[in-house]
Formats: C-alpha cells, structure tokens, sequence
C-alpha cells in the first residue's frame, strides 16, 4: 500500500432545510461562486476609491459602475461557463439531449466559456458607459483570482476533477467514481488543490504586487495580461497533473490528448498563454 492522504469526511452540502415536501441544500461549489464575486464586488470597489493608482488619477470605473458590472458579470459566468462546458466537451451529448442545456444545477461548468462570458460582459458593459477598455479590463483581471481559488476548493470537497493515479506521498484516495476508476482503493494527485494554489493564491499575489506596489495600473492592459497568461500558464501545467474528461479517454488514447498530445484544457489554455504575454508585453513597453 502506497503513503496516502485519505479524503477527509466532508459532505458537499453545507447544511439541508427541509419543509415538508420541499428541501433546500446550500452547497459549498454554490457558496464558492457567491463568496468569489462578494470578494471581487468589494475588492474592485476598494481599488477604484485609490485614485492614484491609476493614470491621470482617475480610476476606470466608479464604486456604482463597479456594483451595476457585478450583474453582468455573473450572467456571463452562468451563462459563458455553461455554454463552453455544452460546446468543449459534450457537443454530441447535448446535440442529442438540447432540453438539458439549461440544466445547470446538474453540473457541468467550463472556465474558458465562463472567461469568454465575462470578456462579452464586460465589453458590452465598457460600450454602454465610455469607460476605458484597458484598465476597466485590469481591474475585472486582478479581482478574478480568488474566486477561482475557492472554486477549485469547492471542487476538492466534492471530490470532482480529481488527479491521475500517483505514488507521491501527498497523493489522496479519493471516493466514489475516482476509486471505481482504477481500483479501491486509488491514489490520485489532489489537482484542484493545485489549480487553487496556481491559478488563484500565488496568481493573485503576483497581480496585487504588480499593481500596488510596482504601480502596474499605471500601464493600461499589463494586470489583464498577466492574469490571461498566468492562467494559461497554470492550467497548462496541472493539466499534466489532472485526470483528463472522460469523454475524450479510449484505450488508445488514455491521456486524453484531442490535438499536438494537448489535452482539450490545454489546448484552450494555450492561446490565453500566448495572447496574455503579447498583452503584458506590449502594455509595459507603452
């Protein structure tokens, strides 16, 4: 038997209320989508009442804007992250079975549709009120992190997007359908724990010492560049770590590789990588 980490004893429902026929369960993924935008509403609120961050003192958004943007913002994660997760991964599936797109209480969530929710959102939303494009897009940028941190937390709790098999003494026996995957009991990398460490704490970290204390918004599009590689960045790096989607697994393909040995997060990473660093790139030069 290999050193493990055995899964601890947490339930994916925080508590249950039922009255009579009807039962209402809060959920920790729910709680982790509403604790991520209730920190990125009063983060981005904090930064645009400090003037002189940002160029010619003037922040790109008021404390108003900030709180209008909050509804367009969890309309295109709802509906961009839904939409990506029907168009990425079970196009067929939901070809065949239309009436369970809108199912989202099932499951079933892409970050990349979310991102490119929040890039319609937001672009609709800068039209409709003048507001600059690039340092309103630097400060949607660095208020994202957390929440993607808590989201892949909430993913660990539901035992979800586990890791592949391992040998290394942090690896965690996962229940459920990741121990009948490969046989109980099953020692699998703790990959959500991963993705919150990279794509939400340290890239959080990095754009809060680029932004506050090397002045980062002061370069229009440099904090929105470094967010768009460093998530890239890091989804192409414990990709290598996580179990792939199982609709893209077959005998001869156990790694789920969809094009170029890339896995499809991967290859829908890649371009965020090489698009954020052009970005960060040409903004800190300006």
């Amino acid at each position: 038997m290999l050193a493990a980490i055995p899964f601890p004893n947490l339930s994916p429902e925080i508590f249950t209320l039922s009255l009579g026929s009807f039962e209402f369960s809060l959920r920790w993924y729910a709680l982790a989508y509403i604790a991520g935008l209730g920190f990125a509403w009063a983060f981005a609120r904090w930064l645009v009442q400090r003037p002189g961050l940002w160029p010619a003192g003037q922040a790109p958004m008021t404390a108003a804007q900030v709180e209008d943007f909050m509804t367009w913002a969890v309309l295109g994660v709802v509906l961009g992250g839904r939409l990506g997760f029907v168009l990425f991964y079970q196009p067929a599936y939901y070809l065949a079975h239309p009436a369970e797109i809108l199912m989202v209480w099932q499951g079933g969530m892409a970050f990349h549709g979310g991102f490119l929710g929040v890039v319609v959102a937001a672009v609709i939303f800068v039209r409709r009120n003048g507001l600059p494009w690039l340092s309103t897009g630097d400060l949607i940028a660095i208020s994202v992190p957390i929440g993607l941190m808590l989201g892949r937390l909430a993913n660990f709790i539901n035992a979800e997007l586990w890791g592949r098999p391992t040998d290394v003494p942090w690896g965690v026996i996962f229940p459920g359908a990741a121990a009948q995957a490969c046989g109980d009991p099953c020692v699998r990398h703790p990959s959500q724990l991963y993705q919150a460490g990279l794509e939400g704490f340290a890239l959080f970290a990095v754009l809060v010492f680029v932004a506050l204390r090397l002045r980062g918004f002061l370069k229009p599009g440099l904090i929105m560049g470094l967010f768009v590689a460093g998530y890239g960045a890091a989804r192409v790096i414990v990709e290598g770590f996580r179990q792939p989607d199982a609709q893209f697994i077959t005998p001869d393909n156990p790694l789920g590789q969809v094009f170029l040995g890339l896995t499809m997060g991967q290859l829908l990473s890649v371009p965020m990588l090489l698009i954020g660093v052009s970005l960060a790139k040409w903004a800190a030069r300006r």
